[in-house]
């Protein structure tokens, strides 16, 4: 008996196959290759006191993982082209038992006792720096996976990396990810800045108060929808985003130690919260990887 694919089918099979590894990917239905429905942390008292940072290397770009754009459920997502300088603040959620075992978006397997993460648009396999807004603690994480695909959360932790976070049992957490880039000679860079892990680190992103008040007098707060390495599709993200937004709005040339990048900027914001209005409004209007920072005006 021939069989004909239908469209539904097809488009399901589709969404099986990128989601693959994806972190806290939506489920449509009971049937999964997981063999629990609802995510959970350890049985027992897991101690992750004296678990260490990951340890940032070197490691050759490829193609695992990195597919650009994709689409997950309907919404179209994009991966950077470059990890150097990406700061962010928001939502971070975490994932545990359910996904234990399998694959990650990479291809390795997620392990919620080490210190790995999930992101929707750092390149990977990298490495980050996420600090716990509320109590001050951080955490170095290699970004080895896809996700999260739920609301507005900024990156799923591992369960074993919430933990030193302290928010494993509130299940999400205010914080900051700042990339950490390493180069073939091992030199790393935290947001754009040398960094050698252990050392404290400043850099204007980091100013922005809990409160989400800002910084010094020379800096503002930002909606950030694209950074690139040339200037033509900077300029032509702009123009989208002036056809669907009055706000004023430009592209930023920025010299990192990757070179120069365009960061195609909305605001200047006097507040957090007007910042955050503008940000939904533009991911209903299709600009899904804006994320917010502060940055010189």
């Amino acid at each position: 008996m021939n069989f004909k694919p239908s469209l539904s089918w097809i488009l399901a099979v589709t969404a099986a196959l990128v989601l693959g590894g994806c972190a806290s990917a939506p489920e449509t239905d009971h049937s999964s290759r997981y063999t629990i429905s609802q995510d959970r942390a350890p049985a027992g008292d897991f101690d992750a006191s004296g678990l260490s940072d990951a340890r940032p290397v070197y490691e050759k770009p490829r193609r695992a993982g990195n597919k650009s754009p994709y689409t997950v459920w309907g919404k179209r997502y994009s991966v950077m082209g470059s990890n150097e300088g990406y700061v962010a603040r928001g939502t971070a959620s975490w994932y545990g038992e359910k996904f234990h075992g399998h694959k990650t978006s990479n291809g390795e397997t997620f392990d919620m006792y080490t210190m790995s993460a999930a992101h929707k648009s750092l390149r990977i396999p990298g490495y980050a720096r996420v600090t716990n807004l509320d109590n001050g603690r951080s955490v170095i994480v290699r970004v080895n996976d896809r996700g999260p695909f739920h609301g507005d959360r900024l990156i799923d932790l591992s369960y074993a990396a919430a933990k030193k976070l302290g928010y494993q049992s509130r299940g999400t957490a205010r914080v900051e990810v700042a990339a950490i880039t390493v180069k073939p000679d091992g030199s790393m860079f935290l947001a754009g800045k040398p960094f050698v892990p252990g050392e404290t680190v400043s850099y204007p992103e980091s100013r922005v108060a809990a409160s989400g008040q800002m910084g010094s007098g020379n800096e503002a707060l930002f909606v950030q929808l694209g950074s690139f390495s040339s200037r033509d599709p900077a300029e032509a993200l702009l123009g989208r985003a002036r056809a669907v937004l009055e706000n004023p709005m430009r592209v930023r040339a920025i010299d990192t130690a990757s070179g120069r990048f365009h960061r195609v900027q909305v605001g200047p914001f006097t507040d957090e919260s007007s910042a955050r209005r503008t940000q939904s409004l533009l991911e209903a209007r299709g600009f899904s990887q804006s994320i917010l920072l502060t940055d010189s005006h």
